[in-house]
């Protein structure tokens, strides 16, 4: 019989892999490598490469344990290629192998990479998704929009979530209207789950810090869940604690306050120690067993089978240029106080600090606080999408890039969202405490101390007013930039200008 090789990659973490079950644990042979190119292809935070080596580790000896001959290769071994074909080519002249099955991965860039290999790949798709490729394109079909919310709908109809036969819940499909208070003056949850690293997590903790150490983000207080049963028990423990008040306030933020009530486990979701139905089941019987409200069980399961999907559906219909798209033409680069660089705003500090220590922040520090600020300066989408695949620990681009070229930068024209997603500063003042620690006065439209937010805002407006005047979200603030007198204007966009200048200089902003 011949032998094949059966890939399975760092975020494929799953026993029900697609290509695990087309294979035959008697004469095939799985393949598992850390190689560098995986590691380094951008600049990784080190909790991130940590999670997923330790998380791959653990699965190997699963997958051991349950009768497969795997060929794990660490990165510390001499003998390890750089890159995931090198890795299969030598498994091949190990074993005598002459083709590989491997489950479709989540990036146009390792696809690619594996078509290119000289040995035959069999692609196989990746069935541990609700949506299927074909489906979402037979969905997306015909429609001049692709607003998520029908999507959803559909989604809810198919996996009969939170439906009382062909209607929803509660009579209606969004409680999203009921998810945005503001932050509390406190919070009752402990946040998630956190786990000692045990011998595996501390061997692979000494080689990051010594591979990866120079990375942004810290490697020390590391707590993640490295394997299924670790994810499982995390789940668990914030369906009981935070999925009660996650609702309500997920749009919020707090200083000192990196989780409030979020689940943290969309790392454990995207690498496959959880499934999406599974963590959907978890929180559709809390609330059915009257332990979460419906708007927090909603929310949630909108996040994972509406938006989730909806995403991955986005990344492969668009294609593998989506991530190169520039839709307003931005060319600034990206200020260094992304990378923990000094700057006197409260609320970016906040943001990148704990992106720095924890490799997460919520949605909404990512969306209203990092992305709009980049949005309204004008950075380089490409730039904005490298540096949030490269910081969050629950960052793969089928995921990721969506998120930020369409939803956060509006590069791809409007693919995702209506309109771009952008604020003054009032926005961040309504959800958080952030403006009372900051260096600059939030109620402050010009002038000495003025929110860069404020200023950046109507820059942004101003020089997009071709593109957006027509666009019936955003005629009113137009219309309210209208009615300021000519003096005020001139006054802020010159300040705007100082203050983009400022940031091409390098200053403190």
């Amino acid at each position: 019989m011949v032998t094949r090789l059966v890939l399975v990659l760092g975020d494929q973490l799953s026993e029900d892999l697609s290509a695990l079950r087309g294979a035959d644990k008697t004469r095939d042979v799985v393949v598992m490598a850390e190689v560098r190119d995986e590691a380094a292809y951008v600049p990784h935070h080190p909790k991130k490469i940590a999670f997923l080596f330790s998380a791959m580790r653990k699965f190997a000896v699963r997958l051991r344990a349950a009768g497969w001959d795997v060929r794990y290769s660490r990165l510390d071994d001499p003998e390890t290629g750089a890159g995931i074909c090198a890795e299969l080519l030598r498994r091949a002249e190990e074993t005598g192998a002459s083709e590989v099955l491997a489950t479709q991965p989540g990036e146009w860039r390792l696809i690619e990479a594996l078509k290119a290999c000289p040995l035959p790949v069999t692609l196989l798709s990746d069935d541990r998704f609700l949506c299927s490729h074909a489906e979402f394109e037979a969905w997306a079909d015909g429609r001049k929009a692709l607003r998520m919310e029908y999507f959803y709908r559909e989604m809810r109809r198919k996996t009969g979530l939170l439906m009382e036969g062909g209607d929803p819940v509660g009579g209606q499909w969004n409680f999203d209207h009921d998810n945005r208070k503001p932050a509390p003056g406190s919070v009752d949850f402990g946040g998630p789950k956190r786990f000692a690293p045990d011998e595996v997590t501390r061997e692979v903790l000494d080689l990051v810090r010594d591979r990866f150490g120079g990375n942004f983000g810290d490697l020390d207080d590391f707590w993640f869940a490295t394997d299924r049963e670790q994810a499982r028990r995390a789940l668990a423990h914030w369906v009981e604690g935070g999925l009660p008040n996650f609702g309500d306030y997920q749009d919020a933020m707090l200083t000192g306050e990196r989780f409030l009530w979020h689940g943290v486990i969309s790392m454990y979701l995207n690498a496959g120690l959880l499934a999406p139905m599974e963590v959907c089941d978890v929180v559709e019987r809390a609330w059915r067993d009257g332990k979460a409200p419906l708007n927090a069980a909603e929310g949630f399961i909108r996040q994972v089978i509406g938006w989730r999907e909806y995403v991955r559906g986005i990344y492969f219909l668009e294609g593998p240029d989506y991530v190169t798209r520039n839709a307003l033409g931005h060319d600034r680069d990206l200020p260094s106080m992304y990378w923990g660089g000094e700057t006197g705003m409260q609320c970016m500090a906040e943001a990148v600090g704990q992106t720095r220590a924890e490799a997460y922040a919520h949605h909404i520090q990512r969306l209203m606080v990092t992305g709009n600020f980049a949005l309204l300066a004008g950075v380089e989408a490409r730039q904005v999408h490298e540096w949030y695949l490269a910081v969050y620990a629950d960052a793969y681009e089928w995921v990721e890039a969506p998120n930020t070229i369409g939803m956060s930068q509006f590069a791809d024209g409007g693919i995702i969202a209506s309109k771009p997603y952008v604020s003054s500063g009032n926005y961040i003042h309504k959800m958080s405490d952030y403006c009372k620690g900051c260096a600059y006065s939030v109620t402050k439209k010009t002038g000495e101390g003025a929110c860069p937010f404020n200023l950046l805002y109507w820059h942004f407006m101003d020089r997009h007013r071709d593109r957006f005047e027509g666009n019936p979200r955003m005629a009113q603030m137009y219309r309210t930039w209208d009615r300021m007198n000519a003096d005020k204007r001139e006054t802020v966009l010159a300040e705007a200008e100082d203050l983009l200048a400022r940031l091409d200089a390098g200053g403190v902003v």
